[in-house]
């Protein structure tokens, strides 16, 4: 076996974050197109939640009336709540939901086609093309996250209910095990989609042939997709961690700095963990060109 084939994808990330790190462009241009979507999306959120409120307010959803300290009371008003809010929010679901889909597919596809160039300017822009498998790569998404929820309310509906003592242990176990579950599945299985756009380009195919062949890479080259997938998604947990842990520094000093210094901690953590996110998306796209590199070919031009 060649020596480049026996090196672990985690051993290479350094040398990719290094990389992407030397070219502070790539990760703009990700931040930008990300940000181009989400933000506009957060605030059209924001503005439909408070619509709601109006409509049912906190109070008289007993939101306000919650014992914290009681976790089995608490859950049981929380339950009730979310009875009270599910079909507004379900209407509001059904009409921005489809838009907010295109718009992602749309901007996505061209920003990630204009990532991609950057990183490699021999490549060609088929935005067209990259827009379709973005599409796919939201259709996995949108179904593996229908199947967590779908674990999650199961879960809910046979420890959480308005007879007996609510069993918050045996949720919280199911709640943790299906949230990991998913989590590790969607590792294990989002490198499909993810390297079809790639295999697109790199191979001059088309967007059908690049999502068949993205099954039919070989072993070595698979194994190397989903140890960067997995290691990417442990990467992610650690900035949640890191961002929490952050959040948390000015907690106990809240008396002293005021509210204002808490937002703006939370503001800064936020934006924050984002980029560095957005950063290590960059990082997985050039692992995942230069293991095509060795087990596929080089790039054309």
């Amino acid at each position: 076996m060649e020596p480049q084939q026996q090196l672990r994808g985690t051993q290479s990330m350094v040398g990719h974050m290094g990389w992407v790190l030397a070219r502070p462009s790539l990760t703009a241009l990700e931040v930008a197109w990300r940000w181009l979507i989400g933000a506009p999306l957060l605030v059209i959120c924001w503005i439909e939640a408070q619509k709601i409120f109006a409509i049912v307010p906190p109070e008289s959803a007993g939101l306000t009336a919650i014992n914290w300290q009681n976790p089995w009371t608490a859950s049981l008003k929380i339950a009730e709540a979310w009875v009270t809010y599910q079909p507004h929010i379900a209407a509001v679901l059904s009409r921005l939901a489809p838009v907010a889909a295109l718009a992602w597919i749309v901007v996505s596809g061209i920003g990630r086609s204009l990532v991609l160039k950057r990183m490699e300017p021999s490549l060609p822009l088929r935005p067209f093309s990259m827009i379709l498998l973005q599409a796919a790569w939201l259709a996995v998404l949108a179904l593996t996250g229908w199947a967590w929820w779908a674990g999650l309310s199961w879960a809910g509906q046979t420890h959480i209910n308005a007879i007996g003592e609510p069993d918050l242990i045996g949720y919280t176990i199911w709640a943790v095990f299906l949230t990991l579950g998913f989590f590790t599945l969607w590792a294990f299985i989002s490198w499909v989609v993810t390297i079809a756009p790639m295999l697109m380009l790199l191979e001059d195919s088309s967007p059908a042939t690049a999502l068949i062949q993205s099954l039919r890479l070989g072993k070595p080259f698979t194994g190397k997709l989903v140890e960067i997938n997995l290691v990417m998604g442990i990467v992610k947990l650690a900035l949640l961690v890191v961002a929490m842990v952050f959040s948390a520094v000015l907690i106990p000093f809240s008396e002293e700095v005021g509210a204002s210094a808490l937002h703006l901690e939370w503001t800064v953590v936020t934006i924050f963990y984002f980029i560095a996110s957005d950063y290590f998306q960059v990082v997985r796209l050039k692992g995942f060109i230069e293991f095509w590199r060795v087990y596929r070919g080089e790039l054309p031009g």
